[in-house]
């Protein structure tokens, strides 16, 4: 049993009221909404958001939506982990099902496909040792090569330093920027650790065009064109 999430709030203060916004003519939640169910391996996709209008749009699209979520979990410091535990419980509660895996689809990465889910839900069924399965992609920037930071001495220095300085990109160790296109998420994990940086982890790449996020009005005008240029 696979059960989808979306959990999105209604409070964006980066880019407001981003979540039905429309981009390219759909809600900014229809674009997941349409991924997710492009996506065979999901049995159920659930919508958890302290919105009703979020709640409303999502409804229009054909997602369930069949609780507010409570307000302890809807602040701007919530961690979403106690929010997927939350929603998984309400899903077995109220359908009698047992969830194998929960995955979490973020709104803020329209352009993924149901490719890059269906990936990431068959990788993490490919192997029972790993708990979470997150979509990455191999980033411009690479600690080993060109980040640094600051040091206690005040100092600049590279991010990941090794024994004997790295020169050219291709020899440093392949990286990861996570995207929250898909988090799959084995259940028993969910109750074994407060958070999936703890837990056993694999990366499910996706090319770097389809995992742009949304964090500012750029991003979104970025994803705009991107669309309406496609067309």
């Amino acid at each position: 049993m696979i059960l989808g999430t979306i959990c999105c709030r209604g409070g964006s203060k980066g880019v407001p009221g981003k979540n039905v916004r429309l981009l390219n003519g759909v809600p900014l939640i229809g674009h997941t909404i349409l991924q997710s169910k492009s996506c065979e391996l999901i049995d159920e996709l659930l919508i958890s958001t302290d919105s009703l209008e979020i709640g409303k749009v999502a409804e229009e699209y054909g997602a369930s939506f069949p609780f507010i979520r409570p307000e302890d979990l809807a602040s701007d410091t919530a961690s979403k982990w106690p929010v997927f535990i939350h929603a998984l419980e309400f899903f077995e509660k109220k359908s009698g099902f047992i969830v194998d895996y929960l995955v979490d689809m973020d709104v803020t990465v329209p352009l993924k496909s149901g490719l890059d889910i269906e990936n990431a839900i068959k990788l993490a069924q490919s192997r029972p040792d790993v708990d979470v399965v997150i979509t990455g992609y191999e980033p411009e920037r690479n600690p080993y090569f060109n980040m640094m930071e600051i040091g206690d001495s005040g100092y600049a220095q590279i991010v990941k330093r090794s024994e004997k300085p790295i020169v050219r990109r291709q020899d440093a160790p392949i990286v990861y920027s996570l995207s929250p296109a898909a988090y799959v998420i084995k259940r028993s994990a969910l109750y074994e650790f407060e958070h999936w940086s703890k837990a056993n982890c694999l990366i499910s790449p996706m090319p770097r065009e389809r995992a742009i996020d949304i964090d500012t009005e750029f991003d979104f005008q970025l994803i705009e064109f991107i669309l309406q240029n496609k067309k």
